[in-house]
């Protein structure tokens, strides 16, 4: 039985949608219905409820993408499906190739390892408070970094901390009396051993993470894997990456070799050593670092946050990482899969062209102003007039609001949103703030000990 869709659209919009759908060509049958009023991003849900007297035959009825209210009552009322399309009509063909090939981000397959650095200088309550931040990132492991030659009294404390608060945690060093410390305190994994200190995986439980005895020397790496496989003990990989112009290609050649040597051992990546060494965005670092790790079947990375362009590296790679994982899963490239890791740019910047903003602005017969984008610039229009500019400054004489103290100030914020959309190209909609993606902050949160410090513990906060 073909579905049979029932768009329904305000006045304005009405001729936009016929002529897009016409274009589409759709596998489904369709009805628009204008719903009695000029502006669909006015429509809420009550409106839809009070004024639809005729699904005419709908097996699913599409709302503008601003409609306002309760999806799922409107469903109980009609009973018919009902939900939201694209904010932008522009955006209808996309939004029905996605609906094909929906996407499930629940799921991830590489552990992130965040690093607290310097962690002998921090105190236990700060420590703790980072990591339930990283945790809210998306960290599965709690890496406490070590620093060389440098005393760290509070390291038992540290850990025990934050394994009562449910931690998972891996202790950092290269010290071999920092690592046994660490694994006798209870962490969880030991960051790294080496052939010549593999000794200490004999005295604790926690899971080794194994490097090259020296830099290249994948011999050594090699032995050190046999001696633990024949052990039966449980084990990661790192091979090192290094730097751009230190080794970053090479780096990811011994990689590429340890895989195809060893096929199923478990695999860890320090993505840190690009993202934080490297003046760019650190975005396109974790979605490019992620997907070598989803080909190369590597399971772990580590990732800081020392640098402050690399302040959200951890909630980047934790979204490269479940984008990933779904192509993967579905056998496709990580292209419309979700946006977030797309802050600067967009793969649609411009939902309408420039004939398409003047034949709306034509329609206009009200004095608000509206304010859009398209390639050649940014448009403000109402029924007095058409404006276009690339500097909002050139449009402000002709906008007559000089005595509107708030509405000047009104139109400057959305012109000047709608200025950086334009020069970065990304999307502008009027009255919404602009999507950075991954890029926006997130409030740190702030953790009392005492709220998670079991009964009759004498863990005590460092000064």
């Amino acid at each position: 039985m073909t579905e049979h869709i029932l768009f329904l659209t305000g006045k304005l919009a009405e001729r936009q949608l016929c002529s897009i759908l016409a274009k589409m060509q759709p596998p489904f049958t369709y009805t628009v219905h204008e719903l009695g009023l000029k502006v669909a991003a006015l429509m809420t849900t009550d409106m839809v409820a009070r004024r639809l007297t005729d699904t005419f035959g709908a097996t699913r009825i599409i709302l503008p993408g601003r409609c306002r209210g309760d999806i799922e009552i409107l469903t109980q009322i009609l009973n018919i499906p009902v939900e939201r399309g694209p904010e932008e009509l522009k955006d209808l063909p996309m939004y029905f190739g996605q609906a094909a090939h929906k996407y499930d981000l629940s799921h991830y397959q590489v552990k992130i390892f965040a690093e607290i650095v310097d962690a002998p200088n921090v105190s236990i309550e700060e420590i703790v408070n980072r990591a339930f931040y990283y945790k809210s990132n998306g960290a599965d492991v709690i890496d406490i970094g070590c620093l060389p030659s440098t005393d760290f009294p509070h390291m038992e404390e540290t850990i025990q901390a934050l394994k009562q608060a449910g931690f998972v945690v891996s202790i950092d060093s290269l010290d071999a009396n920092d690592l046994l410390r660490g694994g006798k305190a209870g962490a969880d994994y030991m960051l790294s051993l080496h052939e010549s200190t593999l000794w200490i995986a004999d005295e604790v439980a926690a899971t080794p993470i194994l490097i090259p005895e020296k830099h290249e020397d994948l011999a050594s790496l090699d032995r050190a894997i046999d001696k633990l496989q024949r052990k039966n003990r449980v084990f990661i990989v790192d091979p090192i990456l290094d730097p751009l112009h230190f080794g970053f290609t090479q780096s990811i050649v011994r990689y590429h070799q340890v895989r195809k040597k060893h096929p199923e051992i478990e695999m860890m990546l320090g993505v840190g050593n690009i993202t934080e060494l490297t003046h760019a965005d650190t975005m396109g670092m974790n979605a490019l670092l992620l997907g070598i790790c989803s080909e190369l079947d590597i399971n772990n990375i580590l990732a800081t946050q020392v640098s402050k362009h690399a302040c959200r590296a951890i909630k980047e790679a934790d979204l490269a990482r479940r984008i990933m994982f779904a192509a993967k899963q579905q056998n496709t490239l990580p292209k419309h899969i979700d946006a977030g890791l797309m802050a600067l740019h967009e793969s649609s910047p411009y939902p309408n062209q420039l004939e398409d903003i003047k034949d709306w602005a034509a329609q206009i017969k009200d004095p608000s102003f509206r304010i859009q984008t398209s390639e050649e610039g940014v448009h403000i229009y109402n029924r007095d007039g058409f404006h276009t500019a690339t500097d909002p400054f050139d449009l402000f004489p002709k906008l007559h609001v000089e005595n509107d103290g708030g509405h000047a100030f009104y139109l400057g914020v959305e012109l000047a949103r709608a200025q950086i959309a334009w020069q970065l190209g990304k999307r502008f909609t009027q009255d919404q703030a602009l999507n950075w993606g991954c890029a926006s902050q997130t409030t740190e949160p702030t953790i009392d000990l005492h709220t998670f410090k079991p009964a009759g513990s004498t863990l005590k906060k460092q000064s």
